[in-house]
């Protein structure tokens, strides 16, 4: 495993606080000062990793802390799984519960969106004045930090609306009263600060972790993505929307040689620790033990805070192509986890399987019976007892956040919406089936039929990744696949959840923010 950026950076953070030129300094040396800070090019890459490592925060990707899986748990937020004990309010999200007061990941996911932007800021307003700085690395510097910024307004973007649009460092007399930016001046700016990023960083990662021309393109085309989305446009299709997403990830497919990406040959191995930083991945938040560590494999193991619904389990086709509902799909409900896509046996563990060298007990996970591998270095085989006694904070799998397979479901949607099926939207799902060992699909779809399989391989593909619940919020298929109840895997009802059209589109601002800035406007029906 490759991680050295963040320890170097954790390292020049160090030393940046503890360096003493003289016993006379007067200057105080156990923190930082802003009008000595930026005068080395140790200093100014110390500054860069800051803006990477609120990527860890609770409200983020999470990591920071025992027993927190915040990136593993926005899977909870929709019909693929369920975080029963409200860890971070994720349930009362999910089941309609969440107000403006909530707090947990709705007031986390604003607060640490404006750390990381403020971070940025301070970097791309300073980076210039630093000493000693090559042009070149100023330029690829001043490119991660865009792209930083855009992910961070990206992510407001998505779950608030509108948002305060700042972009000079932080200012609490300016910045304390300012109103929300209305949400397409917002996009147009992270849009703007993509294609920065795009002309300043080189083709692949300097390290791993960083952000590179590669990483801006697929950012950008998960923006236009969403931004042609159904709840983006009022429900309104717009073909030269559509256009432009299918053509930003084209961009990413025509270029995937000279960036290094290709799909990885194992489903299962690509999210284990000893493949991190492989050929799929695009962008991933780094962790390593013991300077930034996760939860990830207690919470998989133990917690079961991120347990699998039955709803995910009957989503698998059978492992011929077909719905387990469809004559001669060969299901048998005696034997409902036989024969199934391989990807389900490669994200989920069920009762009776084998699971850390034994078999799965009906009650070896609590509440819905299943349990999630997908970030997890727990499968099959009995793990040594050195890794079976880890302890919460320990793990340091990688967080992917753009894969190459993402790319092509990406391209997929929006070719077919903008065009139709045509064979490259056939080309591009069939590579991921024929990873995974499914069939292909078939041929002669309309688009309407090909919407219906795009939709459920990016549910099944990317299960466990945290995407599914922007999926239906984006699709406005929410209101439909929320207002339901959730079943274990013996279909006993477990819980109900709820999901109001009229205002869980969109998070409520947090009370506390209003409480310090009365002129952000609250969303609706909040």
């Amino acid at each position: 495993m490759q991680k050295i950026f963040l320890a170097a950076g954790t390292t020049l953070l160090l030393i940046a606080t503890g360096c003493n030129k003289s016993l006379l300094e007067t200057t105080p040396n156990d923190r930082y000062q802003e009008s000595t800070y930026w005068n080395t090019p140790d200093a100014a890459a110390a500054g860069l990793v800051g803006c990477y490592s609120v990527l860890r925060n609770d409200g983020l990707y999470g990591g920071k802390g025992s027993n927190n899986a915040t990136a593993l748990w926005d899977e909870t937020l929709s019909p693929n799984a369920w975080n029963y004990s409200n860890s971070h309010s994720f349930d009362a999200v999910a089941m309609g519960q969440h107000n403006a007061s909530t707090g947990g990941i709705v007031t986390g996911r604003w607060g640490d969106s404006y750390g990381g932007i403020g971070r940025c800021n301070t970097f791309l307003a300073k980076i210039d004045e630093v000493p000693g700085m090559e042009a070149a690395d100023i330029t690829r510097m001043k490119g991660e930090a865009y792209f930083l910024r855009a992910l961070y307004y990206f992510t407001l973007a998505t779950y608030y609306g509108d948002a305060p649009l700042i972009l000079t460092p932080p200012d609490e007399k300016k910045d304390s009263d300012l109103p929300r930016t209305p949400r397409k001046d917002v996009i147009a700016q992270v849009l703007s600060d993509l294609e920065s990023a795009i002309s300043g960083l080189p083709p692949k990662a300097t390290e791993p972790g960083r952000a590179s021309k590669g990483a801006a393109l697929a950012l950008k085309a998960r923006v236009l993505l969403y931004e042609a989305s159904p709840l983006m446009n009022n429900g309104v299709n717009d073909p030269a929307k559509w256009k432009a997403a299918a053509d930003a990830a084209k961009a990413v497919i025509t270029d995937a040689n000279v960036f290094g990406y290709k799909l990885y040959r194992d489903y299962r191995a690509m999210f284990l620790p000893q493949n991190e930083n492989n050929s799929e991945v695009i962008f991933d938040v780094q962790y390593i033990f013991p300077l930034q560590g996760n939860s990830f494999d207690l919470i998989c193991r133990q917690y079961n805070t991120n347990a699998p619904l039955q709803d995910l389990v009957d989503a698998y086709l059978m492992k011929n192509g077909l719905p387990r509902t469809a004559p001669g799909s060969g299901y048998d409900p005696a034997k409902q986890w036989t024969n199934r896509d391989p990807r389900m046996h490669a994200t989920l563990t069920f009762p009776g399987d084998k699971y850390m060298g034994k078999v799965v007990a009906n009650n070896r996970f609590s509440f819905t019976g299943y349990g999630m591998k997908k970030f997890s270095i727990y499968d099959t085989a009995a793990p040594p007892k050195a890794v079976e006694s880890l302890v919460g904070g320990q793990s340091e799998t990688n967080f992917i956040v753009l894969r190459y397979a993402d790319i092509l479901l990406m391209y997929a949607e929006a070719q077919n919406e903008a065009a139709g099926p045509d064979a490259t939207v056939y080309t591009a799902l069939d590579s991921i089936r024929s990873r995974a060992g499914m069939p292909l699909i078939t041929p002669g779809l309309t688009q309407a039929q090909m919407r219906d399989v795009i939709r459920l391989e990016r549910r099944i593909e990317l299960a466990g990744e945290g995407l599914y619940y922007n999926d239906i919020r984006r699709w406005k298929t929410a209101e439909t696949v929320m207002n339901t109840d959730i079943y274990n895997y013996k279909r006993e009802r477990q819980a109900t959840r709820s999901f109001d059209p009229k205002r869980d589109y969109w998070w409520p601002i947090p009370t506390g923010e209003r409480d310090l800035n009365p002129n952000l406007e609250q969303n609706p029906f909040y």
